[in-house]
């Protein structure tokens, strides 16, 4: 007997969120960058993203997109849990280089 998952549904414009930018997401242990390219009922989809040690003056980073610490993950989709974010805002640009 062949157990059948139910596949997410994706959605292309959720509320509160803009597909293609790029979003500073603080979740309750950490905070991530990213480009959304997809929201789903229960994550949000990441690419280009990067876990962000530290921020270095808060106000600074958000306007400039320049971290003091930053580990970015590989090429490829990074998914985060709806239920564990805080809250996020666009930023201008991606944080890439490891520093």
């Amino acid at each position: 007997m062949t157990r059948r998952t139910k596949t997410p549904k994706t959605t292309q414009a959720a509320p509160g969120w803009r597909i293609g930018a790029n979003y500073l997401i603080r979740t309750v242990t950490m905070i991530d960058t990213g480009r959304l390219v997809a929201v789903t009922e229960h994550e949000l989809v990441l690419e280009d993203a990067a876990w962000i040690a530290d921020t270095g003056r808060f106000t600074d980073a958000l306007t400039t997109g320049t971290f003091r610490e930053v580990e970015p993950f590989p090429r490829g989709r990074v998914i985060i849990g709806r239920g564990a974010i805080v809250d996020a805002v666009e930023i201008p640009t991606l944080p890439r280089e490891q520093q």
